[in-house]
């Protein structure tokens, strides 16, 4: 009997959220321990106090990275018990909702106590963190052992699995927590998508060609370009919240369609927020309408997130700087009419003090003749996926760009003027992120109904249904995540540590719901006729851009550990 009535104890719907709230205390406790047990390493003191030793953080990377993970996962389910209490509020929070969040929380808190996986084969665990027994047993507070015994439990994930399966094909799983007007928003690009990406982007990726014109100029006509530029140069003054809504729907469709807006973000961010007035009233109406196509020009072959090391030069001649030097990983580069570019203005001046950002107007080319410009050339880096604005690398032999347009009219702030836009690029990379890990879902959901095997559908076979449940969890933890760095940016508060939990977790979703798409497909998803072959390769690569996982990890936990009191 009492084997019987432990099979059949469960979380009522009642008890759901302050269970939740109860655990969530317990896991900002964990953190706080963690936090502190990971200085204690990487202080010169060995006890926490002192200063932060750059060479014991590299010592200590996989503690100090995985104190980052721990503390993404913690806001991961803070932001989602914050969407659960708002629409129970509203009285919009139902079935689907209740086992999204009770799963979610089930399964976080287990790999919280047990282990958080970085990566495929890299596996932080709480004594890793320096944490120990009596911290485990602080953590694992009743309503932590309700959640991991009764949360993520087979039954739950059947229950929500069956939820998904008859809404396919309907309506989004789970209440996403919008107001009335991002709701439109979504609808709108809903509709765009499904019109005019979804139909033709397996055809775009397979003859690896530039997504067509005429989606670029029907995506103007909807004011993706201007969406977040202020009303008074064109734009539609729309907040982060809103580019999240967009780029995750168009992404939906095919990350090359949600990615055409991150080159006018970044350009306008720069512009808006570093440039002079005379620059944000010549470029921004230009980039709104998207008359002017931008192109983000930062990376050197041997420099990637060392941007300190950049050696490109722009040295000035007159009334024109001459640039000389390599690039490498521009996207779009080659239909671009203006380039972010990065160049070190100041040989003398070692480090970032050097740097200078130039808005360079360059001619439009095409596939066969990609820069047509005096002093540039280059050619295209065949990708694995993102293939629909192509990548490029270009060489710089005298290449000139007129004095007026350095950016900010002063020299050496170019650094810094790119820093002040990573909190936007990683919220909206997070959001294409979510937008490639809803694709997947989508195709591995559809193809899980469609398949016939042993007489039904291999959706019924628990291992299949699991991995969906599972994937619409972390798709709405990753979701709620990056909406909560959105609304941070939207209110004017500092958020690259939301930004950066945001990216980091939702590109590994992105990555794990392809992964699992495939496996769900057999045979048939390694095979490039599926739209699933491309979106593997899609997902692959954001975990890169815009701050490798890594770099990411790195920057979230030194935060953490410069915060700590």
């Amino acid at each position: 009997m009492q084997a019987a009535s432990a099979l059949d104890e469960s979380i009522t719907d009642d008890e759901l959220l302050p269970l939740c709230g109860a655990a969530l205390a317990a896991a900002d406790d964990l953190l706080a321990r963690a936090r502190q047990s990971v200085r204690a390493m990487v202080t010169s003191d060995g006890a926490g106090d002192g200063a932060i030793d750059g060479g014991l953080i590299e010592a200590q990377q996989f503690a100090v990275h995985g104190l980052a993970w721990l503390a993404t996962y913690g806001e991961a389910l803070r932001q989602s018990l914050a969407w659960a209490e708002q629409l129970s509020q509203a009285g919009r929070f139902g079935a689907m909702e209740t086992l999204l969040l009770q799963l979610g929380f089930g399964g976080y808190l287990t790999e919280m106590a047990n282990g958080i996986a970085m990566s495929q084969i890299e596996v932080v665990r709480p004594a890793d963190l320096g944490l120990d027994m009596d911290d485990l047993a602080a953590f694992r507070t009743v309503a932590v052992e309700r959640l991991i015994r009764l949360g993520n439990t087979q039954g739950s994930r059947d229950r929500l699995a069956g939820m998904l399966v008859e809404a396919a094909g309907g309506a989004e799983f789970g209440e996403l927590g919008l107001d009335e007007t991002l709701t439109l928003v979504r609808d709108q690009f809903r509709r765009f998508t499904q019109d005019h990406v979804t139909p033709d982007a397996h055809g775009w990726h397979m003859r690896d060609e530039l997504i067509p014109l005429d989606v670029v100029q029907a995506m103007s006509d909807m004011g993706v370009f201007g969406l977040t530029i202020p009303e008074q140069y064109g734009g539609h003054g729309m907040g982060k919240t809103a580019m999240c809504v967009v780029s995750e729907e168009l992404c939906r469709g095919y990350i090359g369609v949600g990615s055409l807006g991150t080159r006018s973000e970044i350009a306008a961010e720069l512009i808006l927020h570093g440039g002079t007035e005379a620059q944000r009233q010549e470029w921004l109406p230009k980039i709104a309408t998207g008359e002017i196509l931008p192109t983000a020009v930062f990376t050197e072959p041997n420099v990637g997130s060392d941007l300190g090391s950049v050696g490109t030069r722009a040295i000035r001649d007159g009334d024109v700087y001459r640039v000389q030097g390599n690039k490498t990983w521009i996207t779009h580069a080659a239909r671009a009419d203006m380039m972010t570019l990065l160049a070190r203005s100041d040989p003398e001046q070692p480090g970032y003090r050097g740097l200078s950002m130039f808005l360079a107007a360059k001619p439009r080319g095409t596939v066969d003749d990609p820069f047509p410009a005096k002093g540039m050339s280059g050619g295209e880096i065949q990708v694995l996926g993102y293939r629909g604005m192509k990548e490029y690398e270009i060489a710089f032999d005298g290449f000139e760009v007129g004095a007026e347009n350095l950016l900010g009219g002063e020299e050496g702030r170019g650094f810094k003027q790119l820093m002040a836009t990573f909190e936007s690029a990683r919220i909206q990379t997070a959001a294409r992120a979510v937008g490639v890990a809803q694709n997947a879902f989508e195709l591995g959901l559809n193809y899980g109904i469609e398949r016939q095997q042993f007489g039904g559908p291999i959706v019924r076979f628990p291992r299949v249904a699991g991995k969906l449940a599972w994937m619409a969890v972390e798709i709405m933890l990753s979701r709620q995540l990056t909406y909560y760095a959105a609304r941070q940016k939207d209110q004017g508060r500092r958020c690259d540590l939301e930004a950066g939990m945001a990216k980091l977790l939702a590109a590994r979703v992105a990555w794990s719901s392809a992964d699992n798409a495939v496996q769900i497909h057999g045979g048939n998803g390694f095979s490039l006729e599926f739209p699933i072959s491309r979106v593997l390769c899609d997902a692959r690569i954001l975990n890169i851009f815009e701050g490798a996982g890594e770099i990411q990890a790195q920057v979230i936990a030194r935060r953490l550990l410069e915060s700590h009191n």
